[in-house]
C-alpha cells in the first residue's frame, strides 16, 4: 500500500510544502520537518499499519481529518493535500493570554514520568501588559522537561514538570527553576477547581500557597491547549521555608528537620508505611508517606521520621478523645485551616493523597499541614455516589479513596472547637457568595477565549459559562451548609472558657 502511493505521487511529481507560521507545524507534518511532503504520507501509513493510534502522542498534524484518531482515512486526506487540496485548519492558540513554546529535542515525544528530555524554549506575552517575555524563536532558552502526575498521566492532555536551565520569574511569580505545566484536563468546571482551592488557602492563611498562571502552550509546533503554570512544591525560601537537610543524613540534630512529607496514594521505593488502624488488615488501613526533602534516607532518618509517624498515629487513634497528646505532633491550627478549605470543596480525595506537611528541625516541632496542591476531586461526590445532600467529606466517600487521619481527628471536642473558630473568622472576614461570584467572574474572564480554544484542540465543549454557574451553586451551597453546622452561637462551657463542641 506505502509503495504503491508513494509511486502515485512520485509519478505526479506534485508535493505541497507548508511552513510553519509562528511556531506552528502545519497540520499533515508528521514526521516533523515542517512541511507536508511524500514522506509524511510513507511515515502515517507505518503508523496506521503498525497499528499505533498516534505516530506520536501530540502529533495532531497526523489526525488529518481531526476526528481524534488516526486511520486510512487520515492517509487519504493527506494524499489529497500533497496533491494540492487544502486541508482542515490547525487549532491555534486565542491570542488572547501568554504563549509558552517548548521543542524537544529531536521532537521527541515526552512519553516518561521518569526521564527528562532536554528541551528548547521561549515564552511570548503576547503583547500583554506586565507580562514578561523570556528567550524568542531564534534565541530559545534550555529546559528539562518530563512527564507527571498519576491519574492525570493517563488521560490524552497530559502535565509535564519542568525544569529550567536558571531560574526565571515566569509570569510575575517568584524566580525559580522548577514549575509544572498543569492540564487540569478532568475539570468540568471551568478549570476553577484548583484556582479556587488555592484563593481559599491564601485567604484562610496557610503559610505558603503555589502560585498558578494560565498559559497556552505549543510543543513541538503544536497548539496543546490552555494550561496552568504552577509552582511545584519544594523546600525554598519563597516555597516551603524549612531547613533542608542532606539525603543520607545521619547527625542526631539534623535528622529531626526540615521534612517535606505527602501523604499518599501511590507507593514508591521510599514510601514509609504505618498501619493506620493499628492492626487493620484491608488495604486502606495503611498509611503512605512519601518523604520530599529528604528523598534518599539513611537508616537513621528512615527510623526517626517513622517513629516520630508511628506515635502521631497511635495519639490519633487513642480511645480517650479528651486527650491532647496528638498535638505534640500536629499543629492544630495549619490542619485546622488546611482541612477547612477541602470541607468547602468537598474533596474527597483530601487526606488521601497530594496532602503535604512539612516539619521544621527539633525535637520539639510539630507537623503542619500544607500546601494544598490537588483539588481534582471537588464536588464529584454526586457523580460517584449519588449523593444529593452534603455532608463532611470523609462520610459517604467514593470507596477507592480513603482520607486518612482526619476521621479520627474530627472525633477530637478540641479540634472541634478550634475548626470552628478559624471557620467563623473566616466567614466573618467577607468570604461570602458575592465574593465567590468576583473571583470566579474574573478567573472566567481571564481564561474565556482561551477556554474556546483549547476546546477545538481536544474536541471539548467548551461551555464555560454553565460549568462556571454550577461551580458557585456548589461552593454557595457548601458553604451554606457549614455554616450551619459550625456559625451557631456559641454555648459556653461551665466547666471551661471553651464553646461547645460541634455537631458531628
Amino acid at each position: 500500500m506505502k509503495q504503491l502511493l508513494s509511486a502515485i505521487l512520485l509519478l505526479l511529481g506534485t508535493q505541497l510544502a507548508a511552513y510553519a507560521q509562528g511556531g506552528l507545524r502545519p497540520r499533515g507534518d508528521v514526521n516533523c520537518d515542517w512541511e507536508v511532503t511524500i514522506a509524511d504520507i510513507n511515515t502515517l501509513v507505518d503508523s496506521v499499519m503498525s497499528g499505533a493510534q498516534y505516530h506520536m502522542f501530540y502529533s495532531y498534524a497526523a489526525d488529518i481529518n481531526g476526528d481524534q484518531e488516526i486511520n486510512i482515512a487520515d492517509i487519504n486526506l493527506l494524499v489529497d493535500a500533497v496533491l494540492g487540496h487544502e486541508l482542515p485548519p490547525m487549532p491555534s492558540f486565542s491570542g488572547t493570554m501568554p504563549v509558552m513554546y517548548i521543542n524537544t529535542e529531536g521532537y521527541q515525544n515526552i512519553d516518561s514520568k521518569d526521564v527528562y528530555l532536554h528541551a528548547d524554549w521561549w515564552l511570548d506575552n503576547m503583547g500583554i501588559e506586565g507580562i514578561e517575555s523570556f528567550g524568542s524563536a531564534e534565541h530559545p532558552l534550555g529546559m528539562q522537561i518530563k512527564g507527571r502526575g498519576n491519574y492525570t498521566w493517563t488521560v490524552r492532555k497530559k502535565p509535564f514538570r519542568i525544569k529550567l536551565d536558571e531560574k526565571q520569574p515566569l509570569l510575575g511569580m517568584d524566580s525559580n527553576r522548577h514549575f509544572c505545566l498543569l492540564a487540569h484536563a478532568d475539570d468540568k468546571y471551568a478549570k476553577l477547581k484548583n484556582a479556587m482551592g488555592f484563593e481559599l488557602s491564601r485567604r484562610i492563611g496557610l503559610a505558603y500557597t503555589p502560585e498558578q498562571k494560565p498559559v497556552e502552550v505549543v510543543l513541538n509546533g503544536q497548539y496543546i491547549g490552555l494550561y496552568f503554570l504552577a509552582e511545584k512544591i519544594r523546600v525554598g525560601t519563597h516555597r516551603v521555608n524549612i531547613e533542608e537537610q542532606n539525603d543520607e543524613e545521619t547527625d542526631s540534630v539534623n535528622i529531626t528537620g526540615g521534612w517535606l512529607l505527602e501523604i499518599d496514594n501511590n507507593k514508591n521505593e521510599n514510601t514509609i508505611y504505618i498501619n493506620e488502624r493499628n492492626g487493620g488488615l484491608q488495604w486502606f488501613d495503611w498509611l503512605w508517606i512519601t518523604p520530599h526533602s529528604p528523598e534518599v534516607l539513611s537508616a537513621e532518618q528512615h527510623q526517626y521520621i517513622h517513629q516520630f509517624l508511628e506515635k502521631t498515629n497511635a495519639a490519633i487513634y487513642t480511645k480517650n478523645k479528651v486527650s491532647t497528646e496528638w498535638e505534640r505532633y500536629i499543629d492544630i491550627d495549619s490542619l485546622a485551616c488546611f482541612y477547612i478549605v477541602g470541607e468547602i470543596l468537598d474533596d474527597t480525595e483530601y487526606f488521601s493523597g497530594s496532602c503535604y506537611m512539612y516539619k521544621h528541625r527539633g525535637d520539639n516541632e510539630k507537623l503542619i499541614f500544607g500546601p494544598v496542591w490537588d483539588f481534582g476531586n471537588a464536588f464529584q461526590r454526586k457523580i460517584y455516589t449519588g449523593v444529593a445532600d452534603f455532608d463532611y467529606f470523609f462520610y459517604q466517600q467514593p470507596t477507592y479513596f480513603h482520607s486518612h487521619w482526619i476521621e479520627e481527628i474530627a472525633k477530637f471536642p478540641h479540634f472541634q472547637i478550634v475548626v470552628r473558630r478559624h471557620w467563623r473568622e473566616f466567614y466573618a472576614s467577607g468570604f461570602n457568595g458575592l465574593d465567590i461570584d468576583r473571583f470566579v467572574n474574573d478567573h472566567v474572564e481571564a481564561i474565556r477565549q482561551a477556554y474556546a480554544a483549547n476546546a477545538i484542540r481536544w474536541s471539548g465543549t467548551g461551555v464555560i459559562d454553565w460549568e462556571a454557574h454550577q461551580f458557585k451553586q456548589y461552593m454557595k451551597s457548601k458553604i451554606d451548609w457549614l455554616q450551619s453546622q459550625w456559625g451557631m452561637p456559641d454555648i459556653v462551657d461551665p466547666e471551661g472558657p471553651e464553646d461547645e463542641v460541634l455537631p458531628k
